[in-house]
Order: C-alpha cells, then structure tokens, then sequence
C-alpha cells in the first residue's frame, strides 16, 4: 500500500505537467471560431480535465497514506508540504469553471509540481506520531490550516500574473527589480531540488559531533558539503570540506547549509536563463499574457483571498490555539511558527483592509498578494527548517 501511495503522488505530478503544457498550447496555440463567432481553444478545457485527473490521484495517494500510516499524512515536512500542493490544486479546480482563466492554470500548476518536487527531498517513510500529536486536532489545525493557505496560494498565481502583464520591463526601475527577486526565488526552490537531488545521487554525506541547544554533545550528517557547522562542532569525515564558520544551537545548521546551497544554485540558474535568452525572465513570460486581462487577474486574486483568509484564520490560529492550550496548556507562546502564523494574518487582513477601504486594486493589490504568499513560503521553508521551536516536528 505504501508503494500505491508513491505511485498514485507521481502519477499526479506527472498528470500536473500534462496540464500545464494543455493550459501553455491554450496560450499559445492557434483558435478556432465555433458556431457563434467566438473563438475557442480545446486545450484549455483539456488542461482543467487533466487537472482534475491529477487531484483525484493525489487524493489517492493522501487517502493510501492516510490508511497505511494510520493517521492523517500531514505530520511532517514532506506530508504536510505535498498537502498544501494538493490543496492548491484542489483551489484551482474549483475556481478555474468561476473564470475560465486558462492562464491561471499555466501558472498555478507548475507552482502546485514545485512545491510537491519540493516535499519529495524530504524523508517519505510512514513513521509512527509523536505523542504531542495524537490528537484529532492534528487533523482538524493542519487540514484546515493547509486549504487555506492552497486558495491564498491561488491569489498569488493571481498577483503574479497581473504584475508580469503590466510591468514594462524595459525600465529598469524597483518594480522590475522587485518582480525579478520573486522569479529568482522561485527559481531558487528548483535550485533547492536539483542540487539535493545531485549530491543524493552521489551518496554525499559529511558527519559531525556538535553541542546542541540543551548543552548536550550530539551528532549530525549534512548531505551537500558544509558551509556553515553546527554549534562547537567536529567533523568526523576527514575527505570532506570544513566549514567556513558555525552557528548558534538553536539554529538547525544543517538546514541552514541547504538554505545557503539552494539560494547560490538558484543565482547560478538565475543568471543562466538571464545569459541564454538575454532578456529579463519575468519578460519571457510577457507574450503569453498580451491577451489576459489585467482586471481578470485582480479580480481572481481578490476572490482567492477572500475566500482563503477565513479558512487560514480559522485553522492557523484559532483551531491552533485550542490545541496548544490542550497539548501545552496554553493559548500561545511565542513559538516562532505561532509568530509568523500571526504575521501572516494580519498581513492579509490589512490587504483586506486596504482593498476595500482604501481602493488598493491592480498594481498594489497584486504587490500584496506576492508578499503574502513569500511570508507564507518563508514560514514553510525558513522558520521549519531553520528556527528551532517547539514546531520543529514539522
């Protein structure tokens, strides 16, 4: 059942693809007037059926899991991480039949096989829960917490969107500079994944003796060469490279050390695609879009977080505290996920804010909606991998 569960995940990926590239040729390939006049593409439709294939399997893979571990496949960085893809495709498909947007589609979907390409360079055995999550609000926080952070990852697609159709990137001024970090970044999370996959390919492993947070001598292996050490370490592999410096013990330095890989490969792609096409790579995306509407795109976002924001508040925050004060016995501590679920919340609460009190539509709503979705990404990646905490489980 383990090994259903695998293939059903990468059926789906691959059936993500398969949508995309549907949704890419609808952009891109030639129209056809059907008997009204109007003209229509098939392969829009063909991408939205492709990708509610996809969905299906990957519910079969999260259902699979579910029965073969016991409990709610979300209990960890590659199960909780996969989820939220999941549940951003689930977002598209049902607000995809609303607008009939297929650009929404070529970039939601690709977005939906990073982040599960992301969770795969995670350890995917079926492990037993810990006792601080035998509870049925392990299922009731992180599902909920999840969908709403699927449907406000929608409202990003939506953002970006808006933003790549109306910069002119001819001028090299801070808005072009601003949309060129975000693609960097984004090109970053496929560095993160083709230099894991390359130094596991190679069996690569360099192992240390460190003094953890609690004073305690303990052991650690990093898997890409070390640039930065754990705290008062030792490096017990004498073939591999020594760190150039250490860290404080409650930052996960072995984390840390990916962090730093994935950002410097993602420089090296970056520059690459930037010395290959000689354009800037938010322009490459520019003719794909002369036909989408500005507003369309404003509008999408706009609804994605409307709709995403109650169910992210109620699952981050509230449905979080009333397991924490069962599981800790307290409401909030100041743990540094509680922290940033706080940012996030009231992030998107002051883009609601300023949406419908203050006019902040098109280009700052769509600023807005690309911040939102770094703070939640940078919550996921950073704060998980790097800040210990009482989350660190996850």
């Amino acid at each position: 059942m383990a090994q259903l569960s695998s293939n059903l995940l990468l059926t789906a990926f691959f059936l993500y693809l398969a949508a995309t590239i549907f949704f890419a040729v609808s952009l891109t390939g030639k129209k056809f007037k059907n008997k009204a006049g109007e003209e229509k593409n098939k392969a829009g439709l063909l991408g939205y059926i492709t990708a509610v294939l996809a969905l299906l399997f990957a519910l079969g893979y999260f259902f699979t899991r579910w029965y073969v571990a016991g409990h709610a496949p979300v209990s960890n960085l590659f199960e909780y991480t996969t989820f939220l893809g999941i549940m951003m495709s689930l977002a598209f498909v049902i607000i995809y039949p609303i607008y009939k947007a297929d650009v929404l589609g070529f970039f939601s979907m690709p977005v939906v096989m990073l982040i599960i390409a992301y969770a795969s360079m995670f350890p995917r055995e079926v492990s037993p829960l810990i006792p601080a999550l035998q509870s049925i609000w392990l299922k009731i926080h992180v599902i909920t917490t999840a969908l709403g952070q699927g449907i406000l990852a929608i409202g990003f697609a939506g953002g970006l969107i808006y933003l790549l159709r109306v910069i002119d990137f001819k001028k090299n001024d801070k808005q072009v500079k601003a949309i060129e970090f975000v693609m960097y970044s984004i090109i970053s999370l496929v560095g993160f994944i083709l230099i894991t996959s390359t130094f596991n390919a190679l069996n690569y492993e360099a192992q240390f003796t460190y003094v953890n947070e609690k004073g305690i001598e303990s052991e650690m292996v990093y898997h890409l060469p070390p640039i930065v050490g754990p705290n008062e370490y030792v490096l017990l592999t004498e073939d591999k490279m020594s760190p150039f410096f250490s860290v404080h013990p409650n930052i996960k330095s072995g984390d840390l050390n990916t962090v730093i890989w994935s950002l410097f490969t993602g420089l090296i792609l970056y520059y690459l695609i930037r010395l290959v096409t000689r354009r800037k790579v938010g322009e490459l995306f520019q003719p794909l879009l002369r036909g989408v509407s500005p507003q369309a795109a404003d509008e999408i976002s706009y609804r994605a977080i409307a709709i995403g924001f109650p169910i992210f508040t109620l699952g981050g925050l509230i449905f979080a505290m009333i397991w924490a004060q069962i599981a800790w016995t307290r409401f909030w501590a100041w743990d540094p996920k509680e922290v940033w679920a706080l940012i996030t919340f009231l992030f998107y609460a002051a883009y609601l804010h300023l949406r419908l009190s203050r006019g902040w539509h098109g280009e700052k709503s769509a600023w807005l909606c690309v911040i939102g979705f770094a703070i939640i990404m940078f919550n996921l990646i950073f704060v998980n991998l790097v800040i210990a905490g009482l989350h660190s489980y996850a």
